[in-house]
C-alpha cells in the first residue's frame, strides 16, 4: 500500500497533466445535473447515460491505465469502471435505466442536498485543506463520478440496471470507510460513503420491487 504522500502525489501529477479538462467536465456535470432537474425528459436521459459512459470509460482508461500505475489495483479498478461505462452506453439503446425526479417531497429534498454536495466536492476538498492540483473533481475522478452516478440510479428505483448498481455500490461503501479516509485523508470522500448508504437503502427497501429484468 503507498502512502497518503505518494496518493496525492499521484492526484497532483494527473490533475496537472489533464488541465483543464477536470474544470470542463466538472462544470458539464453540473449543467447537465440541472438540465436533467429541469427537464427531467428522454433527452435528458439520453445525454446522463452518454455522460456517464464517456466519463466512466474516462476513469478506467486515463485514470487507472494511464496516470494510476502506482495505485493498488489500478487494472482491476480500471476494469470495473469501464464495464460500468459499458453498461450505460448500452442502455442508451437497451432503456433499462430510467433517470427520474423523485415523487416524494422528503426524497426530492434528500436528492436535491446530495446533488449540490457533490457538485461541490472540490470545493469540500479545500475545507479540509486539499488546494489544487490535489483536488477532487466530477467526471475525472472515480468517488466523486461514482457519488453523482448512485444518487441518479437510487432514487430511480425500480427502473434501474443492477448491474452498474451494485458496481458502484461495491465501490462507494467499503473503500473510503477502509481505506480513502483512514489512510489517504480524502474526507470529502465520506459524501460518496453517504451517497452509497443511500442507494444501499434504497436497494433493500425497494427489492421487491427489483426482479430479473432489471440484473439481466
Amino acid at each position: 500500500m503507498i502512502s497518503a504522500n505518494e496518493w496525492w502525489k499521484i492526484i497532483g501529477n494527473y490533475n496537472i497533466a489533464i488541465f483543464p479538462a477536470q474544470i470542463i467536465l466538472h462544470l458539464v456535470a453540473v449543467i447537465i445535473t440541472v438540465y436533467f432537474v429541469l427537464r427531467s425528459k428522454k433527452e435528458a436521459n439520453i445525454v446522463l447515460k452518454a455522460f456517464f459512459a464517456f466519463n466512466f470509460a474516462w476513469i478506467g482508461i486515463i485514470f487507472f491505465i494511464i496516470f494510476g500505475t502506482g495505485l493498488s489495483m489500478n487494472y482491476l479498478s480500471a476494469f470495473l469502471f469501464i464495464l460500468v461505462a459499458c453498461f450505460f452506453g448500452a442502455d442508451i439503446f437497451r432503456k433499462r435505466i430510467e433517470f427520474q425526479l423523485p415523487g416524494k417531497n422528503y426524497e426530492k429534498m434528500v436528492m436535491t442536498v446530495l446533488l449540490v454536495v457533490i457538485s461541490c466536492y472540490p470545493f469540500i476538498g479545500f475545507l479540509f485543506g486539499h488546494q489544487f492540483p490535489r483536488m477532487i473533481f466530477l467526471g475525472v475522478f472515480p468517488c466523486s463520478t461514482t457519488a453523482l452516478a448512485l444518487t441518479f440510479l437510487a432514487f430511480s428505483v425500480p427502473k434501474i440496471d443492477l448491474k452498474p448498481y451494485i458496481l458502484l455500490l461495491i465501490w462507494a461503501i467499503p473503500f473510503p470507510i477502509f481505506i480513502q479516509i483512514p489512510q489517504f485523508g480524502v474526507y470529502e470522500d465520506a459524501i460518496m460513503l453517504s451517497t452509497g448508504i443511500v442507494a444501499l437503502i434504497t436497494l433493500i427497501l425497494n427489492r421487491e420491487k427489483l426482479s430479473r429484468k432489471n440484473l439481466f
